[in-house]
């Protein structure tokens, strides 16, 4: 395989082989860090309704049950967002959706601010949350594409971990926004930060150099060669070939014969232990403050759960440089049950209670970061951000329930220790799916579909 010189050469190599051997380049670090931040935005756009509830709670009157909805409608768009736009994403290409995504999310915030009701406030987190699905899907493809082989777990765990860092800063933020102004504060932050991003991704944020070579849509080897330029490799001689195969390709692969074990299985994982994560990330403030702390309060014990998975996350994401993916997410997501579960029977003191959402933190959105990592590398070119987003979106459909279960589960007169007991079966049972997977499918599709490596004929 000829290797990048940086001369300006034009080489025979496929340009997906380049970056998958080739070291990282200070552009796809740059990228992979987009994809941070932008995962970091979903962190604070997606909790911003649960540092806003308290003040939502008291000053509509509403009780547990209508809050457990109300925090669940971001999550109905995301289900709907992530299917469809995952689908978009790998028909009209990674960085479109992402701006597209933006616009989106950013309308959503800021509409947030201007209701008077449920309703309407459903209306505008629904809206949201489908920019946030999409986001997620298109993302992942995004952080996994730009990586080269060797840093791929790696750049896809980076991603992931901007969620909880979004969190943590967002909410740093919306603890002093809250002790000078009311909730629509917290949205209108939100807003402005989301609509700061969209210039940056136009500028920056070249196509994935792997959807350009599998789609290969006019100007496609213009638009690689250029990118390969911007990385410091030299420019190729042609598209890779494609077969039938390639070419016929569509979103229902997913759903054929050489996938559908992978994506059921890595979906229902996804499904069970996401209603654990948003147990905790939806419920924390509400119980502080039921606990008899201030709203404020409230928000800084929740951005310790997100420093706590911020944390895992990374440590994750070192740990998968050493030790095989599944196994390790495996036990990631039986800790996370077992934390989940102590911080139920925390007592009602900041400290204990910031020391225990630190831990179940830690190991919650460790089990995302390592799902994560699960489907970037199940999924194919051609059907990752659809895979992404089918799994995403029904996991996070799913996890609409998780919210309004512990919200009737608490009405109904259950404790707090009883309620986390019951919703983190859902990581203990993530784990068991897991034990199912095979991970060889995706990487196998891939090599069937790609062909040889170059159009070029042997010694052109």
């Amino acid at each position: 395989m000829a290797r990048p010189q940086g001369d300006g050469a034009v080489v025979n190599t496929d340009p997906r082989d380049t970056l998958a051997t080739s070291p990282m380049s200070q552009l796809q670090w740059v990228v992979v860090a987009l994809t941070v931040a932008l995962n970091a935005l979903d962190g604070y756009d997606i909790l911003s309704i649960s540092f806003a509830s308290p003040g939502i709670a008291t000053e509509w009157g509403i009780n547990r049950a209508a809050l457990g909805f109300v925090l669940s409608m971001e999550l109905i768009g995301m289900a709907i967002g992530s299917v469809v736009l995952g689908n978009v994403a790998d028909r009209i290409g990674r960085r479109p959706t992402v701006l597209g995504c933006l616009v989106v999310m950013a309308g959503g915030m800021l509409g947030a601010t201007t209701v008077t009701s449920i309703a309407s406030l459903s209306i505008w987190r629904v809206l949201t949350g489908l920019g946030i699905g999409g986001m997620l899907a298109a993302s992942n493809a995004v952080a996994a594409e730009f990586a080269n082989a060797r840093r791929r777990h790696l750049a896809v765990s980076l991603m992931s971990i901007g969620y909880p860092v979004g969190a943590v800063l967002g909410g740093s933020v919306a603890a002093v926004l809250l002790q000078s102004s009311d909730w629509r504060s917290v949205f209108y932050f939100g807003a402005g930060v989301t609509a700061a991003l969209i210039p940056v991704i136009a500028l920056v944020m070249p196509e994935s150099v792997h959807w350009l070579a599998r789609k290969q849509p006019v100007g496609a080897l213009e638009r690689i060669n250029t990118t390969l330029h911007r990385m410091g490799h030299n420019a190729v001689a042609a598209l890779p070939s494609l077969g039938h195969a390639d070419r016929s390709g569509t979103a229902a692969d997913i759903f054929g014969p050489a996938l559908f074990a992978t994506t059921v299985t890595i979906t229902l994982a996804y499904f069970l232990h996401i209603t654990t994560f948003y147990f905790i990330l939806k419920w924390t403030p509400k119980i502080v403050v039921d606990m008899g702390f201030a709203a404020s309060s409230a928000a800084s014990v929740l951005v310790w759960t997100n420093v706590g998975g911020a944390t895992g996350g990374a440590v994750l994401g070192i740990l998968t440089q050493r030790f095989k993916l599944v196994p390790l997410t495996v036990a990631t997501l039986l800790l996370s049950s077992v934390m989940v579960t102590l911080f139920g029977r925390s007592p009602a003191d900041l400290q204990q209670l910031s020391l225990y959402s630190f831990g179940a933190g830690f190991f919650v959105n460790a089990g995302i970061v390592g799902l994560y990592a699960i489907i970037a590398q199940a999924f194919p070119t051609h059907v990752r951000a659809s895979g992404t987003g089918f799994t995403i979106g029904v996991g996070r459909g799913g996890s609409v329930i998780a919210p309004i279960i512990a919200g009737f589960l608490f009405n109904a007169g259950y404790s707090l220790p009883t309620t986390a007991l019951a919703l983190s079966v859902g990581s203990l049972l993530g784990a068991g799916m897991l034990l199912l997977l095979r991970l060889d499918t995706g990487s196998a599709v891939e090599a069937a579909r790609q062909g040889p490596p170059a159009s070029a004929p042997s010694g052109a």
